[in-house]
C-alpha cells in the first residue's frame, strides 16, 4: 500500500512540474515584444528556464536529425542546424522544424542552409530529454549529415568538432514567423513549441496518480476485510 501510494505521490509530483514547465514556456512566449540575447542560452543559472531570444549569427554546413520524434501520433524526425552566434562564444542549436519519416526512414534530402549572416528568433529551451542510452549517440549518414538516437550535447559537439561546445538551452524557431520576413531563417519543416512532444502531459501523469492512489486504496480495503475475517474465523 505504501509503495502504490508513494508512486501515486511522484506522478503528482511530475504533474505539477510539468504545469510549472509550461506556465513558464506560455509567459516567454507571450513576452515575445522583448526578446532576449541569444547569450543567454549559454547561461548555466537558467539551463532549465524559458526566455525569447533573438539574435544573428552564421548557420555551420551541417544538418543534425534526432529519430524517434512524435508529432500528433506520427513517426518522424526533428532537424537541428548549428548556428555561431555573433553575441556568443559557445555554438547553439536551432530547432529548424519537424519532419514525418515513411517505412523507408529515409531522411528528408533538405539541409540546414549555410549562412554567413542569419537572423534567427524562437523560444530558447533546455533540449529533448535524453531517455535510457542505448548504443551510440550518433551516425553520421552523408557529407555534413548526421543522425541523433538522442540529445548527448557533449558527444554533439565532439563529433562536430566544436571545440567552444554547445549551449545547454536549444532555439525552438518562431513557427508564426513569415516568409517574407527578410534574413529569418526559415525551413520547410513543420515547426511548433511544444515542450512536451514525445512525453506525458500533466493530465496523464494526474491519471497515472489516481490509478496508483486506487491500488493503494485496494490493498487497505483487501487487507482490513482479512484481517475482520480472520478475527471472526478465531471466535
Amino acid at each position: 500500500m505504501a509503495a502504490f501510494a508513494s508512486l501515486g505521490r511522484w506522478q503528482l509530483g511530475r504533474m505539477h512540474e510539468k504545469e510549472a514547465m509550461l506556465e513558464a514556456a506560455s509567459g516567454a512566449v507571450t513576452d515575445r515584444t522583448h526578446p532576449q540575447p541569444l547569450l543567454l542560452a549559454s547561461d548555466p543559472k537558467r539551463v532549465d528556464a524559458y526566455d525569447w531570444a533573438e539574435g544573428s549569427g552564421r548557420i555551420a554546413n551541417v544538418t543534425l536529425w534526432l529519430d524517434n520524434q512524435q508529432r500528433e501520433g506520427r513517426a518522424g524526425v526533428r532537424m537541428y542546424c548549428v548556428l555561431l552566434p555573433d553575441d556568443g562564444v559557445q555554438a547553439l542549436l536551432v530547432d529548424a522544424g519537424w519532419w514525418p519519416l515513411d517505412g523507408t526512414r529515409a531522411l528528408p534530402v533538405f539541409g540546414c542552409p549555410a549562412r554567413d549572416a542569419q537572423m534567427v528568433r524562437g523560444l530558447l529551451a533546455a533540449p529533448p530529454s535524453v531517455g535510457i542510452a542505448h548504443g551510440a549517440a550518433l551516425a553520421e549518414t552523408g557529407d555534413a549529415r548526421w543522425l541523433a538516437s538522442r540529445m548527448t550535447l557533449a558527444d554533439i559537439a565532439k563529433a562536430l568538432g566544436l571545440s567552444t561546445g554547445i549551449a545547454p538551452r536549444v532555439l525552438r524557431l518562431d513557427p508564426q514567423r513569415k516568409e517574407n520576413d527578410a534574413g529569418v531563417m526559415l525551413a520547410p519543416g513543420e515547426r511548433d513549441l511544444d515542450i512536451l512532444p514525445n512525453t506525458l502531459t500533466p493530465q496523464r501523469h494526474l491519471g497515472y496518480a489516481v490509478q496508483w492512489f486506487g491500488l493503494a486504496l485496494a490493498v487497505l480495503v483487501t487487507a482490513l476485510v482479512l484481517t475482520f475475517r480472520k478475527k471472526t474465523w478465531t471466535r
